[in-house]
């Protein structure tokens, strides 16, 4: 796989801070991104021929407007509740049968067991412990699990069930609140990506962890995410989905398209509606056709680890339960090879709901047959 010339903002976990986040259309860390560009093809390669099973094949795990609905509380709580296509036993279910996000992390632990050999690791929003079983069959001298949802309770019962009971420690209660027993831990690891990658992440609680718990030599698995944007042509949808308010059965309902213009879309992007590639702050025709909307999605790194690992939630990889965002444009934009589409984007947390996120996308195109210069706020809830 060739290098993605798309946007890119890049985070390393060790020196991150709370704050919002400012991104050019631009692209650096070239060589950094190549190495991992062959990481992720190796393991989207050993996935397609490892029959899609996410244990290993000596051992058997389980792991099983204004809307107040998206309040911290109701994301921990609505974790662990069982019924409906939404539940958290689906979200669950999802997340385990993402082979590229599951598979990855277990070839990170069991590929580097030096890492974790007689090491202390805490797990971060562990959920069903699947992370933590991995740490503890490659050596872990003891794992904590930390996990605010009531599926702690099922995670005691699955170490229980896997004999590693005397090595993991679940604890319930948010990662703020806990006290551990240790002083300090060698290893921080999570899961902590939402969608595009901030949307109701758990970076803040990963960062707090760091800061109060990861010795001075330790490190934070992953510990690097780089967020990309390209450019689509996605006219289909857009009529169907968006156009549609305009005249909905011979009334104006134009209101609600407002609103579903500033909602990012989280679904699956073909590559080959990719218009885009990237160069210095700016996004690059490949060909001639039309902008309709932006796509946002990250990569994630394992920099520690003996060979550079790390995996793709981008069109041209693997999918996975992330997939993509789209971020529809109110202009529809005629572009020519070779012509560049430039702007920046700003992310923040929602001062109400610090779990949304507020985006805001300023962009401009000065082409042959198109001249056009906007800023669009969205809200991801």
């Amino acid at each position: 796989m060739g290098r993605r010339k798309n946007n890119q903002t890049s985070m390393s976990l060790n020196n991150a801070q709370h704050q919002a986040t400012r991104i050019c259309f631009n692209d650096d860390d070239e060589e950094e991104n190549s190495n991992l560009d062959d990481s992720i093809v190796a393991t989207e390669k050993a996935i397609a021929m490892d029959d899609v099973t996410m244990s290993d094949p000596n051992g058997s795990f389980v792991d099983g407007g204004d809307d107040d609905n998206t309040s911290a509380d109701y994301y921990f709580d609505s974790y662990s509740h069982f019924a409906g296509c939404n539940s958290a036993l689906y979200r669950i279910f999802e997340m385990l049968k993402d082979v590229v996000r599951t598979k990855t992390y277990q070839n990170v632990i069991f590929q580097n067991k030096f890492l974790f050999k007689d090491k202390i690791v805490l797990d971060v929003g562990a959920g069903t412990g699947i992370l933590s079983l991995f740490c503890a069959k490659a050596g872990a001298a003891h794992v904590y699990a930390v996990e605010c949802s009531h599926i702690a309770n099922m995670a005691k019962e699955i170490v229980e069930s896997n004999g590693y009971s005397n090595v993991i420690t679940v604890l319930k209660g948010k990662i703020e609140d806990i006290e551990l027993p240790v002083a300090k831990v060698d290893i921080i690891i999570s899961e902590w990506m939402g969608y595009f990658l901030l949307f109701e992440n758990m970076l803040n609680s990963v960062l707090y962890t760091r800061d109060k718990w990861l010795a001075n030599d330790g490190i934070v698995l992953p510990d690097k995410a780089s967020l990309y944007l390209t450019a689509i042509e996605d006219a289909e949808y857009k009529e169907d989905k968006i156009e549609f308010w305009n005249n909905v059965y011979g009334f104006d309902m134009t209101c609600i398209k407002k609103q579903a213009m500033g909602e990012p879309l989280v679904d699956t992007v073909d590559q080959n509606q990719i218009v885009t590639n990237c160069q210095l702050l700016k996004l690059v025709a490949e060909r001639d056709d039309y902008i309709h909307a932006l796509v946002a999605y990250f990569d994630v790194s394992f920099t520690k680890c003996h060979k550079l690992m790390g995996f793709s939630t981008g069109p041209r990889s693997r999918a996975t339960h992330w997939k993509q965002t789209v971020l529809y444009l109110e202009d529809v934009l005629t572009i020519c090879q070779g012509e560049a589409l430039i702007g920046s984007m700003t992310v923040a947390p929602n001062k109400k709901n610090p779990r949304d996120i507020d985006i805001t996308i300023k962009y401009s195109l000065n082409g042959q047959r198109c001249v056009a210069s906007r800023t669009q706020h969205y809200k991801m809830r």
